[in-house]
């Protein structure tokens, strides 16, 4: 699992100039949680990690770049990036 956040991380990394590599991979792990709670939620069938990681790697490609403007908008977000002490 570390391979496959890590890997997504760069990927924001690169789209992301705003962000450390560590604020990288606490979104990554971020949006797959809230991916995978979502999905659960709704009662969906687990489709395995494959699954998640094109979704975050599409996520990444189509947010990545802005992704660090969302957290102004986003409450959830904002507590959990705080608890990461990565905002003040």
């Amino acid at each position: 699992m570390n391979e496959i956040y890590q890997r997504l991380a760069e990927k924001l990394y690169e789209k992301n100039p705003e962000l450390t590599i560590d604020e990288a991979r606490t979104w990554v792990e971020l949006l797959w949680e809230d991916f995978e709670s979502t999905r659960a939620k709704a009662g969906h069938d687990y489709q395995g990690k494959q699954v998640t990681e094109q979704i975050v790697l599409q996520w990444i490609h189509h947010y990545g770049p802005k992704l660090h403007e969302f957290v102004a908008t986003n409450p959830k977000y904002k507590k959990m990036l705080e608890k990461k002490g990565y905002l003040h």
